[in-house]
């Protein structure tokens, strides 16, 4: 696809339908002449230029690529009609590609019925799902693990819901032991449990965690915000495929479009299992949901004004690359082969060490220091980052982790506990490009690593 020929095309959409309507006068407040726009329009294009490669596979750090082709040119083309997809008069055509998109999502994750939209984000969904959490369970908390994303525990302090973290295993999924002791307890009307931690990718054992949570009477919420596509993985037995086979079982899910599902910022998802769960979130408006019968997004979403060229963007890409093993499957599968491949080569290296063996797409690992403390590798690790982002040289773009010492020294028990913490490396391959540059990177941050961990003697100073 070249967008140079693409999106030129998005504007010959809307003025080829927007002459049905007849000629009309522009205001002249909205005046711009192209020379001015010129002008202001060169300074933005120099400031963007203070921005990270999300598009090359040197940048292995944070959860970010760019949008598919696809998803760019229906955005665009979307945005120039500026839909709302809060209720269907706000955008009639984006809110039946809404309605489409997020039916294919429910039949990736083999729902059986669902309720859902579109968010802004997986915060957004998370809020939403934890809020008839709350509704449908009132008085009690909110379980999840201290793998999970932050913003669980803010969540319920927004939502005035205790929340009740919980430790996890030697590899940072939920622990059911743990688990098992809180349920008992009677205060927990939720349990949130994670497909791919922020962290580290650990995925929680959900096949497991739902039938200890339907023995105490407890829903169970999934965040897949990141890792929910990787179901495709699973339906092709390229991964553990049992925790993904439980989520229909579950109450609720998130999964963000925006991350693994090749589209521009925002765009996350929030689906139901039971269509009944709308009722927490049924209000009226005395200006809106007039023009259709049927349920308006809007009235079963905490959020109101929402852009419909999220929608239009997701249903243009899934058209072209399919929610299947065989479509969007394949560029999972390449994000895959690329970490497991990192992970053996760092085996393999005397400058690095892996922290864990990735699990999804995520590589942790740390420099192969020669006094190994927990000091020293959060010297070297914070020393490395900096190091690969500034050299003027061939960079490389990565990101940090912060372990605590127990969770450190249960994966490396030799290690010197002489911190409470030790930040690591984390890498998010992403991009399935990151199998083809996956020798590369290594070598460069291998060389890196050698640089950062060689000043640090016995005492661990840098002179």
């Amino acid at each position: 696809m070249d967008l140079r020929y693409w999106l030129p095309r998005a504007v010959d959409v809307v003025e080829r339908w927007g002459e049905r309507f007849g000629p009309f006068q522009p205001h002249p407040s909205h005046e711009v002449s192209d020379h001015a726009f010129a002008d202001v329009f060169e300074q933005f294009a120099k400031r963007l230029e203070d921005n990270y490669p999300f598009f090359h596979p040197r940048y292995a750090g944070q959860m970010v690529k760019p949008p598919h082709p696809a998803a760019v040119a229906g955005y665009v083309t979307a945005m120039l009609f500026n839909p709302n997809n809060h209720a269907a008069e706000g955008g009639p055509a984006t809110t039946e590609m809404e309605r489409e998109c997020v039916a294919a999502l429910a039949g990736m994750f083999g729902m059986r019925e669902h309720l859902g939209h579109l968010t802004t984000s997986g915060t957004m969904g998370n809020l939403e799902a934890l809020y008839v959490a709350r509704e449908a369970h009132p008085g009690k908390g909110i379980a999840f693990s201290a793998e999970s994303h932050y913003t669980h525990e803010r969540m319920c302090h927004v939502l005035g819901v205790r929340g009740h973290k919980l430790p996890v295993d030697a590899v940072g999924r939920i622990d059911l032991d743990a688990l098992d002791h809180v349920l008992a307890t009677g205060k927990i009307g939720t349990v949130v449990v994670t497909t791919g931690t922020t962290g580290l990718g650990a995925v929680d054992p959900v096949h497991e965690v739902v039938p200890l949570a339907r023995k105490y009477g407890v829903r169970v919420h999934v965040d897949a915000a990141y890792g929910g596509f990787f179901t495709l993985l699973a339906q092709s037995g390229v991964i553990d495929p049992e925790p993904w086979q439980a989520i229909p079982d579950c109450d609720s899910v998130v999964v963000d479009p925006h991350k693994h599902g090749l589209q521009p910022y925002g765009c996350g998802a929030v689906l139901f299992s039971d269509p009944r769960a709308g009722r927490h979130l049924m209000h009226d408006s005395p200006y809106t949901y007039f023009t259709d019968s049927d349920l308006h997004l809007g009235e079963i979403s905490l959020e109101c004004s929402r852009a419909g060229a999220a929608a239009a963007a997701f249903w243009l890409t899934t058209q072209l690359l399919p929610l299947t093993p065989d479509g969007f499957g394949t560029i999972l599968a390449g994000s895959r082969r690329a970490a497991l491949r990192w992970a053996q080569l760092i085996d393999e290296s005397a400058e690095l060490r892996l922290y864990q063996r990735p699990q999804l797409d995520i590589v942790n690992y740390f420099p192969a220091v020669p006094l190994q403390t927990l000091s020293a590798i959060d010297t070297a690790s914070d020393r490395l980052l900096r190091d690969s982002m500034a050299a003027a040289d061939n960079p490389v773009y990565l990101s940090l982790l912060r372990t605590t010492a127990d969770a450190f020294t249960t994966r490396h028990p030799g290690t010197g506990r002489d911190a409470g913490s030790a930040r690591v490396l984390r890498s998010c391959l992403i991009k399935p490009e990151s199998e083809g540059y996956v020798e590369q990177l290594h070598a460069r941050v291998a060389d890196l690593a050698a640089d950062a961990a060689a000043p640090i003697g016995q005492t661990g100073f840098w002179w």
